[in-house]
């Protein structure tokens, strides 16, 4: 396993960090439930192969996660770093205080390595952590008597905040998304790195779905990977400024197959990463002549997220990335980061051609879009 120096933290993490957002689960009484022992089996694999940074939140595995860390962080803890986050639901001092210690409860444990407050973004930031005697006061206070050793965050903003946020000096370490598709935070998180802050990267393989098979993936450099999966976290480990890619690993041939290319010290060179650039950058070409998704197009009053059935529709169309695209599309209007409809619920009343800058023929593409998705 590769190790990094995780900005001016003094601590040393690994190039992998384990994810606890997908942990394995069972049949049990009609229901899919998480299975507890399967997954600490899963997590000490992890361990044992050289991972020492693992990543849990409140809310993951149906509130389940944390207890589950906390299970299998015994006889572990003092050679694994740790990392939780506190959702900020308000400006609350006192509510902060209330979610931090019963992390500790469901973690079984006396502090917290690297804290996050959770998926924050610059109004957030000005609106509710800074108030007087709130959630920063008392990370601070928190921090003072042992409970927090490192203060963190998680973000999901506009890349123009996250050099905000780092330029704060009050956060050590930053986890945000970076992968092969989405690059929109490289810049900040090379800022990072020089203010001495740690980056480790959530979605190195695109939330999966770069882990889905694709011809197009893996001819970014033909011969040379076995995978989409092995490219995407190659080109994350290979970036200097990331410290640690954050991969959700919920079974023993994922921990397997991701520690082995960690630990793989030939990194891509840089007439790879050039080839890989010029290539991806043909195929966002190509992705934009579909749509750009500047949005002007909505909303749609049939309430149709006709940027997001694009972007699936150009996963599937331009990066072969059919089965992963079909799974979403069927979630739309059933979880909260996926609203709107499919393309299928489009009348084609054609105000959304009105709107669009590039004159797009949204209601055609929306009918191939639910055509080849639906």
């Amino acid at each position: 396993m590769q190790y990094r120096e995780f900005g001016n933290t003094g601590v040393k993490i690994s190039a992998l960090g384990f994810g606890a957002m997908r942990l394995p689960t069972k049949q049990g009484e009609g229901k899919a439930v998480f299975d507890h022992e399967e997954s600490i089996r899963v997590i000490h694999r992890a361990f044992e192969l050289g991972v020492n940074y693992i990543d849990t939140a409140p809310y993951y595995c149906e509130k389940e996660s944390e207890i589950i860390v906390g299970k299998a962080l015994k006889g572990w803890r003092n050679k694994v770093y740790l990392s939780t986050k506190n959702p900020i639901e308000d400006d609350s001092g006192a509510h902060y205080r209330e979610r931090l210690e019963n992390s500790l409860r469901k973690l079984d444990t006396d502090y917290i390595d690297f804290y996050h407050m959770w998926g924050i973004s610059w109004a957030k930031y000005e609106e509710k952590i800074i108030k007087e005697k709130g959630p920063l006061y008392e990370a601070l206070k928190a921090k003072e008597e042992g409970l927090i050793r490192h203060l963190s965050f998680s973000f999901h903003d506009e890349p123009q905040n996250l050099f905000k946020l780092i330029d704060t000096g009050l956060f050590e370490t930053v986890l945000c998304q970076y992968n092969l598709l989405d690059r929109s935070n490289e810049a900040a998180i090379a800022h990072a790195r020089q203010k001495g802050l740690g980056v480790v990267v959530m979605g190195p393989i695109g939330g999966g779905r770069l882990g889905n098979p694709s011809a197009v993936i893996n001819n970014l450099l033909p011969g040379k990977i076995k995978s989409s999966a092995e490219i995407a976290l190659r080109f994350v480990i290979t970036n200097p400024n990331v410290s640690c890619a954050l991969s959700g690993m919920g079974s023993m041939q994922m921990v397997e197959e991701n520690a082995a290319i960690a630990s793989n010290e030939s990194q891509l060179s840089e007439s790879e990463l050039e080839a890989v650039s010029r290539s991806l950058e043909e195929h966002k070409k190509l992705a934009d002549l579909y749509c750009t998704g500047c949005e002007y197009c909505e909303p749609c009053p049939q309430d149709v997220n006709i940027s997001v059935n694009f972007s699936l529709m150009n996963l599937h169309r331009v990066y072969g990335l059919t089965d992963y695209a079909k799974e979403e599309y069927k979630k739309f209007g059933k979880f909260p980061w996926m609203p709107g409809k499919q393309a299928s619920a489009c009348i084609e009343c054609g105000l959304c051609e009105d709107k669009c800058p590039q004159k797009l023929p949204i209601r055609k593409q929306l009918k191939e879009t639910a055509e080849a998705l639906g």
